[in-house]
Protein backbone atom coordinates (compact mmCIF):
# COMPACT_ATOMS: atom_id res chain seq x y z
CA UNK A 1 0.00 0.00 0.00
CA UNK A 2 2.92 2.22 1.00
CA UNK A 3 4.26 1.64 -2.41
CA UNK A 4 0.75 2.88 -4.08
CA UNK A 5 0.71 5.92 -1.86
CA UNK A 6 4.15 7.17 -3.62
CA UNK A 7 3.42 6.04 -6.97
CA UNK A 8 0.36 7.84 -7.10
CA UNK A 9 2.10 10.98 -5.41
CA UNK A 10 4.87 11.17 -8.15
CA UNK A 11 2.12 11.00 -10.34
CA UNK A 12 0.47 13.67 -9.01
CA UNK A 13 3.41 15.50 -8.00
CA UNK A 14 4.27 15.15 -11.98
CA UNK A 15 1.15 16.78 -13.12
CA UNK A 16 1.16 19.14 -11.50
CA UNK A 17 4.53 20.63 -12.05
CA UNK A 18 3.75 19.77 -16.24
CA UNK A 19 0.88 22.01 -15.35
CA UNK A 20 2.78 25.16 -14.02
CA UNK A 21 5.43 25.16 -16.80
CA UNK A 22 2.48 24.75 -18.95
CA UNK A 23 1.35 27.81 -17.34
CA UNK A 24 4.86 30.02 -17.35
CA UNK A 25 5.04 28.91 -21.08
CA UNK A 26 1.15 30.70 -21.42
CA UNK A 27 2.58 33.58 -19.32
CA UNK A 28 5.68 34.48 -21.03
CA UNK A 29 3.83 34.37 -24.65
CA UNK A 30 1.06 36.85 -23.27
CA UNK A 31 3.86 39.18 -21.74
CA UNK A 32 5.89 38.88 -24.97
CA UNK A 33 2.39 39.49 -27.41
CA UNK A 34 2.09 42.49 -25.45
CA UNK A 35 4.82 44.02 -25.79
CA UNK A 36 5.24 43.27 -29.52
CA UNK A 37 2.10 44.55 -30.34
CA UNK A 38 2.50 48.41 -31.06
CA UNK A 39 -1.39 49.11 -31.70
CA UNK A 40 -1.98 49.05 -27.90
CA UNK A 41 -1.66 51.60 -25.81
CA UNK A 42 0.82 51.65 -22.51
CA UNK A 43 -2.08 51.92 -20.46
CA UNK A 44 -3.81 48.64 -21.65
CA UNK A 45 -0.69 47.17 -21.41
CA UNK A 46 -0.31 48.12 -17.95
CA UNK A 47 -3.89 46.96 -17.35
CA UNK A 48 -3.13 43.33 -18.71
CA UNK A 49 -0.01 43.19 -16.56
CA UNK A 50 -1.59 44.08 -13.58
CA UNK A 51 -4.42 41.41 -14.26
CA UNK A 52 -1.92 38.90 -15.17
CA UNK A 53 -0.41 39.67 -11.72
CA UNK A 54 -3.34 39.26 -9.31
CA UNK A 55 -5.54 36.90 -11.58
CA UNK A 56 -2.85 35.19 -13.17
CA UNK A 57 -5.25 32.22 -14.34
CA UNK A 58 -8.49 33.64 -15.11
CA UNK A 59 -6.55 37.05 -16.77
CA UNK A 60 -3.88 34.12 -19.23
CA UNK A 61 -7.36 32.15 -20.29
CA UNK A 62 -9.43 35.70 -21.10
CA UNK A 63 -6.35 37.04 -22.67
CA UNK A 64 -5.93 33.80 -24.63
CA UNK A 65 -9.56 33.42 -26.04
CA UNK A 66 -9.60 37.35 -26.47
CA UNK A 67 -6.66 38.20 -28.04
CA UNK A 68 -5.71 34.86 -29.28
CA UNK A 69 -6.12 35.31 -32.87
CA UNK A 70 -3.89 38.65 -33.20
CA UNK A 71 -1.22 36.96 -31.03
CA UNK A 72 -1.13 34.47 -33.37
CA UNK A 73 -0.33 36.65 -36.26
CA UNK A 74 1.52 38.76 -34.48
CA UNK A 75 4.08 36.18 -34.12
CA UNK A 76 3.80 34.81 -37.53
CA UNK A 77 4.70 38.34 -38.38
CA UNK A 78 7.07 38.34 -36.40
CA UNK A 79 8.90 35.39 -37.60
CA UNK A 80 8.41 35.95 -41.00
CA UNK A 81 10.25 39.67 -40.47
CA UNK A 82 13.04 37.55 -38.56
CA UNK A 83 13.38 34.90 -41.46
CA UNK A 84 13.89 38.37 -43.63
CA UNK A 85 16.15 39.27 -42.00
CA UNK A 86 18.58 36.44 -41.82
CA UNK A 87 17.79 35.77 -45.55
CA UNK A 88 18.96 39.34 -46.12
CA UNK A 89 21.96 38.94 -43.31
CA UNK A 90 23.17 35.66 -45.36
CA UNK A 91 22.78 37.75 -48.96
CA UNK A 92 24.72 40.33 -47.49
CA UNK A 93 27.39 38.37 -45.98
CA UNK A 94 28.03 35.55 -48.80
CA UNK A 95 27.68 37.85 -51.63
CA UNK A 96 25.76 35.45 -53.15
CA UNK A 97 23.71 37.29 -56.60
CA UNK A 98 26.81 39.54 -57.85
CA UNK A 99 27.00 39.06 -61.34
CA UNK A 100 30.32 38.16 -63.03
CA UNK A 101 31.29 42.22 -64.03
CA UNK A 102 30.30 43.03 -60.37
CA UNK A 103 32.65 40.68 -59.55
CA UNK A 104 35.18 41.80 -62.15
CA UNK A 105 34.91 45.97 -61.07
CA UNK A 106 35.15 44.98 -57.68
CA UNK A 107 38.32 43.12 -58.18
CA UNK A 108 39.43 45.86 -60.65
CA UNK A 109 38.67 48.19 -58.28
CA UNK A 110 40.88 46.73 -55.65
CA UNK A 111 43.90 46.23 -58.25
CA UNK A 112 43.60 49.99 -59.00
CA UNK A 113 43.57 51.09 -55.14
CA UNK A 114 46.77 48.44 -54.29
CA UNK A 115 44.94 45.84 -52.32
CA UNK A 116 45.91 43.10 -54.86
CA UNK A 117 48.20 42.14 -57.19
CA UNK A 118 47.71 41.35 -60.99
CA UNK A 119 47.79 37.89 -60.25
CA UNK A 120 45.45 37.65 -58.11
CA UNK A 121 42.79 39.73 -60.18
CA UNK A 122 43.37 37.65 -62.99
CA UNK A 123 42.66 34.43 -60.50
CA UNK A 124 39.34 36.31 -59.42
CA UNK A 125 38.25 37.24 -62.99
CA UNK A 126 39.02 33.52 -63.82
CA UNK A 127 36.51 32.17 -61.24
CA UNK A 128 33.97 35.11 -62.16
CA UNK A 129 33.68 34.40 -65.66
CA UNK A 130 34.03 30.14 -65.05
CA UNK A 131 31.24 30.72 -62.55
Amino acid sequence: MDFWDNFWSFVWIFFWSFAFIAYLFALFAIIGDLFRDHQLSGWWKAVWIIFLIFVPFLTALVYLIARGDGMAKRSAKQASEAQAATEAYIRQTAGGSASPSDEIAKAKALLDSGTITAQEYEAIKAKALTA
